[in-house]
């Protein structure tokens, strides 16, 4: 049997233990449960999250509402569910769009070059410099409040970080020598992106889809908010801040259970993003 022996004077390098942090857990954990609680909300809630009975008029939360009622006597925290699946869909489905759109560009940016290419990068210097609240605002002002509409605004709108990303690491992936020598040895460029380029780009992509997610969630809800997102009677947490504004100081639950779900759902996204980073991208670890 072969044993390994340490030499005296031999410095001892102890390997790094692959541990889960609490910056892993706990934001695991909440989205989880939104995500949880919103795909069976229709199950979970305790009650409909568009019943009106103005009898409970802005009834603090105790133990008929949890979180208390709103002002058309209406369960915030049936709400809240509802409308957790509202911003997870918006949120997952608008970046799923951006992502299509993104990498696309990019890629062509970086495989085909010339004034193509840079065409494509000035467009995605253009949409990276304007204001993404201002132009969702009104294109979706324009276009009417609809739930299609606003994961096709955001997903336009976040598109550009994607192009930029992917051109630039495209363009270091083709100079890598293996690549270089698949090229040589008659590697057509279809071949070469599908084989060789695109899967050293899934990394990336995941990582920033994460962190566009929040991004995309914050957006919903500022849309919601000024009454140019989610259309009634579908309840969003934007929405619902919008409505509690009115009431803050008669029932302050109207204003903080939805704007703590937006809080701690966008954190908890951001967090994991950051670990995902961290685990995944290796020049992120390399410069640590």
């Amino acid at each position: 049997m072969k044993t390994n022996v340490i030499e005296p004077g031999a410095t001892v390098v102890k390997q790094p233990r692959n541990r889960i942090s609490w910056r892993t857990i706990i934001p695991a954990t909440f989205l989880l449960i939104v995500v949880f609680t919103s795909v069976f909300a229709d199950v979970l809630a305790p009650y409909d999250a568009n019943t009106q009975n103005l009898k409970a008029f802005l009834t603090e939360p105790g133990s008929e509402f949890v979180m208390g009622s709103d002002a058309l006597g209406r369960d915030i925290f049936s709400r809240l569910m509802h409308g957790g699946r509202v911003s997870l869909l918006v949120g997952v489905s608008s970046v799923g769009v951006a992502i299509i759109i993104g990498v696309l560009m990019g890629i062509m940016s970086a495989m085909i070059g010339g004034w193509i290419g840079e065409a494509i990068m000035r467009l995605t210097d253009l949409f990276l410099s304007l204001p993404s609240v201002l132009i969702a605002l009104a294109v979706a002002a324009t276009l009417g409040p609809s739930l299609l509409n606003v994961i096709l605004i955001i997903g336009f709108i976040y598109w550009a970080p994607f192009a930029r990303m992917v051109r630039g690491e495209a363009l270091s992936i083709r100079e890598l020598d293996y690549v270089q020598a698949a090229y040589a040895v008659g590697c057509g460029p279809l071949r070469l992106l599908w084989l060789h380029i695109l899967p050293n780009l899934v990394n990336t992509i995941i990582v920033m889809a994460t962190l566009q997610i929040a991004a995309a969630i914050l957006l919903e809800s500022t849309l919601s908010f000024l009454g140019v997102g989610v259309p009634p009677p579908m309840p969003t947490w934007g929405m619902m801040v919008a409505e509690g504004r009115p009431y803050v100081e008669l029932g302050w639950w109207t204003v903080l259970f939805p704007g703590l779900a937006i809080m701690i759902t966008v954190l908890s996204t951001n967090l994991l993003g950051d670990v995902l980073r961290d685990r995944l991208d290796p020049k992120f670890n390399r410069a640590r």
